[in-house]
């Protein structure tokens, strides 16, 4: 069974998650049988290892990790293949692949273009 796994950095500031858990609910809005959990790097839970763990223990074996990063830097293009070797190591049998970084996407790119095309202060 395919998972979604929504790898973030983290941060201090618990509300900076939001963006991920709302990611969440409109994949699960569309597909409510889905397999989606965020992991993050550092600074917040779900870790990236615990993300993997909750999606292998619903039945997951095969995971795409998708960077919710603009571009790939060193925590995308090195740390995540790591992470994703050493859970795979953990996991006898998963499949993690990566994704391009969201930031990267056409379709992302030209949602940002609209949107900075039409935005407004205070909104």
């Amino acid at each position: 069974m395919k998972a979604i796994l929504l790898y973030g950095h983290g941060a201090r500031n618990p509300e900076w998650a939001q963006p991920f858990h709302r990611i969440r609910d409109a994949i699960l809005a569309r597909n409510p049988q889905a397999l989606v959990e965020p992991g993050f790097l550092e600074l917040m839970r779900p870790s990236f290892d615990e993300g993997v763990a909750s999606l292998v223990d619903q039945g997951a074996t095969a995971i795409v990790v998708v960077p919710i990063f603009m571009a790939a830097g060193s925590h995308v293009k090195k740390d995540l293949p790591q992470l994703a070797a050493n859970a795979m190591d953990r996991h006898p049998g998963l499949v993690i692949e990566l994704a391009a970084p969201v930031g990267e996407a056409e379709s992302v790119l030209a949602a940002m273009a609209d949107y900075a095309l039409t935005a407004r202060p205070g909104e």
